[in-house]
């Protein structure tokens, strides 16, 4: 049976090469062979890393929206050995991991089998997606941490371990905000999907609380990853968004998402997808700053667009996806 989600090739072999995934060779046959099929699209994997392909005025563009935009805070070194144990005990950023359940070898490989089968029969489930994400983020989540932890913007977010939710976010606030902030985008997002900062579950099967709360600030920016990407919550905007987040993350759960979740797109949806949508994911997955090192509560003011252009110029054309 003819597969519903082409992507390239050659974008498959680098997700799995760069997050340790392994190669295609490991995985079943029906994945090689949708993975041979997809390459007759011809889509190129963008070829360049960064901004290597803007014009000298557009990279200082660039230069001077980064240097504005940078927070001049000082915090213990990231890489000091002392730090694990100086951000979960200080009272800074502590992470009260109070739902975690423990579970044993068996429970954990029992219980990824089966909401990872959940989560692909009934993609409405939040519960077995987030299930699903969780037990299977493994050794990505820790490679996750430490790249945090080299980023400046990314340890700030460790250090002080901001949440995003009705308790500590002023929808009022952001929502009064000069159109076109990022704040003001956030909470038309978030009114116009019938949404709030609460809707994202709580971690709870990852015992070390400082990967638990790497796991829970993915789940919670990930709204805001929708606004800055201009994608809706429909059904091929969620699929551009996995795309993105997987080669971002490599966790498990957005790396299945992008691949398969093209099977549920209709007929239109699935025509843009191939034509135009997937490839502006790659480009943007490859070539943009990490959306979980964004320090978005320090941005609520910032212009969207400036914002967009400080993570990647491609965001500011967005692809319909409606």
């Amino acid at each position: 049976m003819a597969c519903l989600c082409p992507c390239p090739k050659q974008a498959v072999k680098s997700i799995f090469q760069r997050r340790a995934f392994g190669t295609l060779k490991t995985f079943p046959a029906p994945v090689r062979e949708w993975v041979k099929w997809s390459h007759s699209y011809g889509f190129k994997l963008v070829q360049t890393r960064g901004f290597a392909s803007l014009s000298s005025a557009e990279k200082r563009a660039h230069d001077e929206t980064v240097n504005a935009t940078k927070v001049d805070i000082e915090y213990p070194n990231p890489n000091d050995e002392e730090y694990r144990e100086f951000t979960s005990g200080s009272g800074h950023g502590v992470f009260e991991n109070e739902h975690n359940v423990k579970l044993s070898p068996l429970q954990k490989a029992i219980i990824t089998v089966g909401s990872g089968l959940s989560a692909f029969l009934d993609p409405t489930r939040a519960e077995n997606i987030a299930t699903f994400g969780e037990i299977s983020a493994g050794l990505v989540l820790d490679r996750l941490y430490k790249q945090m932890l080299d980023d400046p913007e990314g340890s700030r977010i460790l250090y002080q371990k901001p949440r995003i939710n009705s308790k500590t976010v002023d929808l009022e606030y952001l929502s009064k905000l000069p159109e076109g902030t990022l704040g003001w985008a956030y909470s038309e997002f978030l009114r116009k999907n019938n949404v709030t900062p609460d809707s994202r579950l709580q971690v709870r099967f990852i015992d070390d609380p400082e990967l638990a709360y790497v796991m829970q600030r993915y789940r919670e920016v990930h709204d805001l990853v929708h606004t800055v990407t201009g994608q809706p919550t429909n059904m091929l905007g969620e699929v551009l968004v996995k795309w993105i987040e997987g080669i971002q993350t490599g966790l498990p759960m957005c790396v299945t998402g992008g691949l398969f979740g093209a099977t549920r797109l209709y007929p239109k949806q699935r025509q843009r997808y191939t034509n135009t949508h997937l490839k502006w994911a790659l480009d943007v997955g490859f070539t943009s700053r990490p959306f979980l090192f964004i320090y978005y509560e320090e941005r609520w003011e910032q212009p969207l667009e400036e914002l967009r252009f400080h993570i990647c110029p491609k965001l500011l054309s967005p692809p319909p996806s409606k």
